[in-house]
């Protein structure tokens, strides 16, 4: 058996009920085939692989608090600090019901490819809870993220472990997280990023994940030789992620017709209204039942659909698994000519073959959806030199960061016989930068 059989293997076999790690260790090592069978009495030698898919440490914790009733509630937290070989550990926090050890792992484990992807000197970490802050008060959501903290920041320090937001984590409760951070330890650093523009915060973070998502897509399509204005696109979610990339698809020239939350779905055969997207989604916390009132001559449909649009472009923004085969055989018929994800793992393992098979275009997650962290760090960068910079600086060097990742990607896909793989390109050109550092530090 193959060394990259047998740590699928025995992936599998350790953690029998993470059905989200074991995609994403699949995914990775699959693509990762021709650079390990050609370093693999090596690799093995210093037990690489081993190392790399188990994380360096792994935290789970209760976190009590009380509700507006006066009524205790626990929740479980989770920080998972997976590999640290080129960075501090660097990762969201995510708080939503389906919040689990395996999801926190996946998200872990594909953070340390995305992070290295940046160029930036960030590891690999995730963390989050089981916790809902929907319909939570503001104290209520307040009580939980300074119990959350209370744990947490034992492990936590500017040169050690950086959080960030990620679903159900905003500027809200980062505020309320960073507050108890600086209370319990008494030190006013950069170790949360996110942060109010007031208190060391960077301009260009809440825009960064969806605009990456576009300047990628972007320099995708030029190495193909496709101008990408002019160009429709269907996005899924209605979050930061699908506000933003909307928002920056419509600034390049394209048209935008679909977006969706949890409940249902909206196609705008005029385009999608940013404004009205933010409105109810940022201002009201609504459902997106509240669209039509904006745009009486747009469609409001419940459950998904989302991909069944005819588009040119698909950008799923939403959340992990949400594109599936017959989501992709949808695009294909339609004549998608590229995907690129916005949010983690969002296409199944089958949709993402089919797609490909199909000379479907394909920015996988880690490195179309890096903006976000690349944007994290230079935030962190900003609080070591305690400076802030412009807008347009922030943007300007994202942007070359996303143009950077692209052609990373495309160089180590030709480099190993996969022209245009970019599953393959992205995976190699971040497994490369981690290894050569955990070969360098030797067995630790």
């Amino acid at each position: 058996m193959s060394y990259v059989d047998e740590i699928i293997e025995s992936v599998v076999a350790k953690n029998p009920s993470e059905p989200e790690f074991h995609q994403a260790v699949k995914e990775v090592l699959e693509s990762l085939r021709p650079v390990v069978d050609a370093n693999e009495e090596k690799f093995r030698r210093e037990a690489l692989l081993e190392r790399l898919v188990e994380p360096e440490r792994q935290l789970k914790f209760r976190v009590p608090w009380v509700d507006d009733k006066g009524q205790a509630h626990v929740n479980t937290g989770y920080r998972v600090q997976f590999n640290s070989a080129i960075g501090p550990y660097k990762g969201g926090l995510r708080l939503h019901p389906s919040v689990n050890l395996g999801i926190i792992k996946f998200l872990g484990f594909e953070q340390i490819f995305k992070n290295s992807l940046t160029g930036l000197p960030i590891g690999g970490g995730k963390g989050g809870s089981d916790f809902d802050p929907k319909g939570k008060s503001d104290r209520e959501i307040m009580a939980f993220c300074q119990s959350f903290m209370t744990e947490l920041y034992k492990y936590l320090g500017e040169n050690t472990d950086v959080p960030a937001g990620d679903i159900g984590t905003g500027a809200r409760e980062i505020g309320y997280l960073y507050g108890q951070y600086k209370r319990l330890t008494g030190r006013y650093e950069g170790v949360l990023t996110g942060k109010g523009l007031s208190y060391g915060g960077s301009l260009a973070r809440t825009e960064a994940t969806g605009y990456g998502l576009l300047y990628l897509t972007q320099e995708m399509l030029k190495l193909n030789g496709i101008d990408i204005a002019g160009k429709t696109a269907a996005v899924s979610g209605s979050g930061n992620v699908a506000i933003y990339a909307i928002e920056k698809a419509q600034q390049l020239g394209v048209k935008v017709l679909t977006c969706s939350d949890s409940n249902g779905w909206v196609y705008d055969p005029e385009g999608i209204d940013v404004a009205a997207l933010k409105e109810i989604k940022e201002v009201k916390r609504a459902r997106l039942t509240e669209y039509k009132n904006y745009r009486p001559n747009s469609e409001y449909h419940e459950g998904r659909g989302v991909w069944s649009v005819k588009v040119d472009l698909g950008l799923p923004c939403a959340t992990q698994n949400e594109l599936h085969l017959e989501d992709a055989k949808q695009l294909v018929e339609n004549g998608c000519i590229a995907v690129a994800e916005g949010a983690n793992m969002p296409t199944t393992l089958e949709a993402t073959e089919y797609l490909q098979q199909h000379g479907v275009l394909f920015a996988p997650g880690k490195a179309a959806n890096a903006g976000g962290v690349a944007t994290s760090a230079l935030e962190m960068s900003q609080n070591s030199e305690r400076l802030s910079w412009t807008f347009e600086e922030v943007d300007a060097k994202l942007q070359g960061i996303m143009v950077n990742i692209c052609h990373n990607m495309a160089d180590a896909a030709e480099r190993y016989g996969f022209a245009k793989n970019y599953v393959v390109g992205a995976n190699i050109a971040g497994f490369e930068k981690v290894v050569d550092a955990m070969l360098a530090q030797g067995i630790v």
